[in-house]
């Protein structure tokens, strides 16, 4: 994980790690291939914004993209909250998930907030950009084609230090994924985030799932723009 930090703390200079995505672009170090999201094919690698109304509604199109990873041989993993882990895991059964044999074979990962977005209680952006890398990392060593990460963001609700950067990170993520060909679902509920924090985290990713279809997000603004617009704000 040292070196994945240490790796992650460059995308907080926006001008070196811009550079070093778009050599892994040109490198050929991302993988081509497209994912189903909610009947749509998406071209990897992928950055979603899945707004979804209710806790409960996100199911209906993640439990589905989870399930076709799984058959396709990719490996999976998903952040959650601790209090809804076993509805996690119940659901994912309730799609015809074998839950057990998947996390088992270490094809199913299912962490909570504390022990990836939280640790030592609060929130850093860098720290989580190397956990975001070893994750990936993590599948392609143990012979993955590709991992799906399922992330619930209600984590930054809390008061914990340094979740007011959660639109920046969002945003510096978009230096890294171009490097793998992965793919990366943020899952946020509509009913509990401030419609400015969702406009700003909608910008931040590459596509998005909204209304029951899943596209390519027009509104993407790159990372070299809109971290500094966002870290503006702040001063």
């Amino acid at each position: 994980m040292a070196a994945s930090n240490e790796h992650a703390r460059g995308a907080g200079r926006v001008g070196d790690t811009g550079r070093m995505a778009r050599r892994g672009k040109h490198s050929g170090l991302a993988a081509t291939g497209t994912v189903n999201l909610a009947g749509s094919a998406l071209t990897c690698p992928c950055h979603v914004c899945a707004f979804h109304h209710g806790s409960a509604a996100q199911y209906d199109v993640l439990v589905p993209f989870i399930k076709e990873g799984l058959e396709a041989g990719d490996r999976a993993v998903t952040f959650v909250d601790a209090n809804e882990r076993s509805d996690r895991i119940e659901r994912l059964r309730q799609g015809g998930v074998d839950v057990d044999t998947a996390q088992g074979n270490g094809q199913l990962e299912i962490e909570t907030w504390e022990d990836v977005y939280l640790r030592d209680g609060r929130f850093d952006t860098a720290d989580m950009l190397g956990v975001i890398q070893d994750t990936i990392n993590t599948g392609r060593r143990r012979g993955f084609p590709r991992t799906r990460l399922w992330a619930n963001m209600e984590w930054a609700l809390s008061d914990a230090p340094g979740v007011e950067q959660l639109a920046v990170y969002e945003s510096r993520l978009n230096f890294i994924l171009p490097l793998y060909g992965d793919v990366v679902v943020c899952a946020y509920d509509t009913t509990r985030f401030p419609a400015a924090v969702l406009e700003d985290v909608a910008r931040a990713h590459t596509h998005l799932f909204a209304d029951g279809f899943a596209q390519d997000n027009r509104h993407y603004t790159p990372p070299e723009q809109l971290v500094p617009e966002l870290e503006s704000r702040r001063r």
